[in-house]
């Protein structure tokens, strides 16, 4: 028998050569391991074929099921309340009558105010479209009304609030249509709001005699209520989704298509319309003049409230009952450094508020996400292990020896009757 047999040669182009079954690319004696995978499935490209973009990484997948751990949440409101309980009392040592009607009642309405820009940033926050123009909205509302309120309250409000719904209905469809940032449309709304307040060369009176203390109750009730309901919503994984299309995934700038619309364009209409009932509210309770700034100052402090009531800078992760309880905090802060003649520039207190949000928003993320399944990795890397366990390397080794043990055999045909040891 030869090795030149016709059984043993290949029945392709090779030619004549002996030794061409040695060189298959595809056969079982290859050297290639491809070559062998593509032998036994067929369907196999060996890594070569490009059937479309590739799949989501398994981090995401593994981290976006599930319900996320709202612990991190309540351990955060608990802190937030222990602190507002500090203030009151701070607050109500400084000046028992501070907690007792009439200037409790302004204190409700500061705090609506308050959380009335809060919800506001949260909203868009959740949406993936943080509204920057928080605050210049409300201080045009405030000059709006200012300048109108003897008209009446509907007379006063009802432009800025039509006007609010229009732009923020505009700034959706251009966030939508062209798929822009959202901070970056509200933040050019913003100038635009800012170029109407700076028309006004001095502090206007207020010129209405609306008096919302009469309602303080029920309007920080309504407040509170709109709060916890939407913290409450917020942690329905379908909901959270539906509202957070806009939020990036991959690449940013890729279309989220249609249906990321309607949340979109939701959030920035409903929170304009917040921003106007803030400002609306807020020149209703003051006796000072209004002064025509840039209103920066409230937006710092509506997205400070956010950030400190544990929504995520990111969007996807929030609490319930945090709106509330951060919202009341601020409102009795602002009040106890009143009272103190702290002279804090409300610039320098929204700051503060957006740097403790974020470092918020860092323990939200690293002790709020879902749990990975059992049994399932959270990530899966094909590296080589270190350490005293086994290595496993996704590479080919270049040679492989089979560990068996040595057998001692005596029947042997070279050492047998015919064999050469003999």
């Amino acid at each position: 028998m030869a090795y030149d047999e016709t059984t043993y040669r290949r029945p392709d182009d090779q030619g004549d050569d002996p030794a061409a079954y040695r060189t298959n690319p595809t056969g079982f004696a290859a050297p290639d391991y491809r070559g062998r995978r593509r032998d036994l499935d067929p369907d196999d490209g060996g890594g070569l074929r490009f059937d479309g973009p590739p799949a989501e990484p398994l981090r995401r997948t593994v981290r976006d099921e599930g319900r996320d751990r709202l612990g991190i949440h309540i351990g955060w409101e608990i802190v937030l309340l222990l602190a507002v309980a500090a203030i009151g009392y701070l607050l109500y040592r400084l000046d028992p009558a501070s907690l007792r009607r009439p200037a409790l009642d302004g204190l409700l309405i500061s705090g609506t105010v308050i959380g009335l820009l809060g919800l506001g940033a949260g909203l868009t926050l959740r949406a993936g479209v943080p509204n920057l123009a928080l605050g210049p909205i409300a201080l045009a509302a405030a000059l709006q009304y200012a300048e109108n309120g003897d008209k009446g309250l509907i007379q006063a409000a009802a432009p800025a609030l039509i006007i609010a719904a229009l732009g923020g209905l505009l700034v959706g469809l251009l966030v939508i249509g062209l798929h822009l940032p959202g901070w970056a449309a509200s933040l050019a709304a913003a100038m635009g709001v800012i170029v109407y307040i700076q028309l006004r060369t001095g502090p206007v009176n207020v010129q209405g005699d609306y008096d919302p203390a009469n309602q303080a109750f029920y309007l920080f009730g309504g407040f509170a209520l709109l709060a916890v309901l939407g913290g409450a919503l917020g942690t329905v994984t379908p909901i959270r989704r539906m509202l957070g299309g806009m939020r990036p995934s991959g690449d940013p700038a890729d279309r989220r298509g249609a249906g990321v619309g309607l949340p979109v364009i939701g959030s920035l209409v409903l929170s304009s319309v917040f921003a106007v009932a803030a400002g609306t509210l807020m020149a209703a309770q003051t006796t000072r003049p209004i002064a025509p700034t840039t209103g920066l100052e409230w937006t710092g402090i509506a997205f400070g409230v956010a950030l400190l009531a544990g929504t995520s800078a990111f969007g996807r992760r929030g609490g319930i009952f945090g709106t509330l309880l951060a919202a009341a905090g601020m409102a009795l802060f602002l009040d106890y450094s009143d009272r103190r003649n702290f002279d804090i520039a409300l610039f320098a207190i929204a700051a503060c508020a957006v740097g403790g949000g974020l470092v918020v928003t860092r323990l939200v993320e690293t002790y709020g996400r879902p749990l990975a399944a059992a049994g399932t990795a959270e990530d899966w890397n094909a590296a080589a292990t270190t350490g005293t366990t086994a290595n496993w390397s996704p590479e080919m080794p270049e040679s492989w020896t089979p560990n068996i043990p040595a057998q001692n055999r005596t029947d042997r045909w070279d050492e047998g009757p015919w064999g050469s040891a003999r």
